[in-house]
């Protein structure tokens, strides 16, 4: 177990030890051993393990250090173990109420006999919880509106969301005459699929008013913690923010360390350490000498750099992009000079996957080509429904051939100098067959094959349907593979190799679907497939014209997956595009 994760366990001795009414003295020895641990050097405190004198730290005396040592070897404690055992595992669950700690808990446990969230919610909305002496009918509010917020709270987020929460916020903390610098970190910056909590960054000298105007935002909902450095918030919706503000001189230290990956992190501070460095959130610091990182930086023998790119640079590493920072090869490849030079949104030159107002899109055919032409783009697939689905107003035969009719129309009248793709987004049906005939999608200019019925097929019957639906020469490409929406339905079963395998052999392309809502093919897939063949195309699934900006967020997911322009259809030039969809149709 790690130094950091030792000092997590011996934090949570402490809280366990409060929730027993132990004695003071006892519980801050747990809490003053886990910030002594923090404050160590992780090579310092891998010498005092192997040396055995983890007993000559001030504030560690023999039986705590005989448990430190206990953990580091096997990652277990049975003191612990005994511990959580012998406390209702609803009053831990109650620390996760805000306002509510270690000494109210145990309060209303020992007063009320209540030792569930269900039972604290009871006692609260029959006002027992605001007799007790120490609380109140405010404090019984507070906790009653922490217990009803608390499901919302524990939910993750989808990126897109969360980026439309931190963007001005990290604008408004921009534009403040303290702050020198100023960024979002965390998963938000990584562009995960979904979010946990914010995580703010500011580099200032001044922090006191920076702090005041985070915390008096007028979306924060309740303030969880504020200090002088850092303060925690929750807004209406539920989600968390952290703020940190840090010296400027350590800001790209702190940017770099809360927007890492663990295993990214981890890496990183090997790293250093293999070159007589330290690495943590306060620099790069000497890894011997005397005083913590904290100090040393604190003292000014950290390594100035001007940005992150100066810091992997003092490592002996290219930059490495915050898409890539997950700890799956990106140190070796910033090494070697061989990271991918990443699609960016300005790479692409319009999409496939798009609906009008004829299915169940909100926009008409003219006002998504406006809308795209607004963009910049080349050119604008249109793939409505197909029959099929007729809770989505899908299209028959008659009414698709209509609507090519159309486009073919408006391409010829020079209105636009966008060009529009005829296509359909076509059902593949429980058995692998397509809703409409090969006579009929050979018209199309291409086409998008879905799954959007029996999604709970068994692994083996969904594989085969979408083999065959690949393997049909007039498919293009396949639509959101797994059929997933994120933090509402899991990802159907299906033997996602084998299909990748199919698609490859039968030159089909797969969509990232860059819904918000789906990001499907899943960025974790991307890398491998793009080095064997596989082509991408990163669509927005739009049903409306604001919703062709969705492919920002797959552009947060192709990156991830280490995908370059040339990996993806959608970064060609029209007459590339069009070769491509001659060639296919011509199979």
């Amino acid at each position: 177990m790690t130094k950091n994760e030792i000092a997590e366990r011996l934090e949570e001795i402490a809280v366990l030890l409060e929730l027993k009414g132990e004695n003071p003295f006892k519980i801050r020895a747990y809490g003053a051993g886990a910030r002594v641990l923090e404050s160590l050097e992780t090579d310092e405190f891998e010498q005092l393990v192997a040396d055995e004198k983890l007993d000559s730290i001030k504030g560690v005396g023999t039986a705590l250090a005989q448990k430190i040592g206990e953990l580091h070897a096997t990652g277990e404690l049975e003191f612990l173990t005994e511990l959580r055992a012998s406390i209702a595992p609803g009053l831990v669950e109650m620390l996760e109420v805000p306002g509510l700690g270690a000494k109210k808990i145990k309060a209303i446990h020992d007063k009320l006999g209540v030792d569930t969230i269900a039972g604290l919610a009871e006692a609260c909305a029959d006002g027992r919880v605001a007799d007790l002496a120490g609380f109140g009918a405010k404090s019984q509010e507070k906790i009653a509106e922490g217990i009803r917020n608390r499901e919302a709270y524990g939910k993750r987020h989808l990126w897109w969301l969360a980026n439309e929460v931190a963007q001005p916020i990290v604008s408004g903390l921009r534009a403040r005459p303290e702050v020198e610098r100023a960024e979002a970190a965390g998963s938000l910056r990584r562009g995960m699929e979904t979010v946990g909590d914010l995580d703010f960054i500011v580099g200032s000298s001044d922090p006191a008013p920076v702090m005041t105007w985070f915390c008096e935002l007028p979306e924060v909902k309740e303030i969880t913690a504020r200090g002088e450095t850092k303060s925690s918030v929750r807004f209406e919706s539920g989600l968390q923010a952290d703020l940190r503000i840090v010296p400027p001189a350590q800001f790209v230290f702190a940017l770099h360390h809360f927007t890492g990956s663990k295993d990214h992190n981890v890496a990183m501070r090997q790293r250093a350490l293999e070159r007589g460095k330290s690495l943590s959130e306060w620099g790069l610091v000497p890894a011997k000498g005397d005083g913590t990182a904290k100090e040393k930086a604190e003292r000014g023998e950290s390594v100035e750099v001007a940005d992150e790119a100066g810091l992997f640079g003092e490592l002996g590493m290219s930059f490495v992009p915050p898409a890539l920072r997950e700890g799956l090869g990106e140190i070796e490849a910033a090494e070697a000079g061989e990271l991918p030079s990443l699609v960016a949104l300005s790479d692409l030159k319009g999409a496939f996957h798009n609906h009008t107002t004829s299915s169940d899109g909100r926009n008409t055919l003219a006002e998504m080509v406006a809308a795209a032409e607004q963009r910049g783009w080349a050119y604008l697939g249109i793939a409505d429904h197909s029959k099929a689905s007729f809770q989505a107003n899908g299209l028959d035969e008659t009414r698709l051939r209509k609507q090519i009719a159309e486009i073919r129309e408006l391409n010829g009248s020079g209105r636009f100098k966008t060009h529009v793709f005829a296509g359909s987004e076509v059902d593949i049906l429980t058995d692998g067959a397509l809703d409409f005939s090969d006579e009929l999608m050979a018209e199309l200019d291409y086409v998008v094959a879905s799954v959007h019925n029996a999604l709970t097929q068994s692994e083996a019957d969904m594989t085969k349907r979408i083999i065959r639906a690949v393997e049909n020469p007039h498919v293009t490409m396949l639509g959101h593979p797994t059929g997933r929406l994120l933090l509402r339905r899991e990802a159907s079963k299906a033997d996602l190799s084998k299909i990748i395998d199919a698609a490859i052999a039968n030159d089909t392309i797969i969509e990232l679907n860059a819904s918000p809502w789906r990001l499907d093919l899943d960025w974790r897939w991307w890398r491998k497939a793009a080095d064997r063949g596989l082509i991408c195309a990163i669509n927005p699934d739009a049903h409306e014209c604001d919703g062709l900006d969705h492919v920002a967020a797959g552009i947060n997911s192709a990156r991830k997956g280490w995908l370059q322009p040339h990996h993806i259809l959608n970064t060609r030039s029209l007459k590339d595009v069009r070769t491509c969809f001659a060639r296919k149709s011509s199979v």
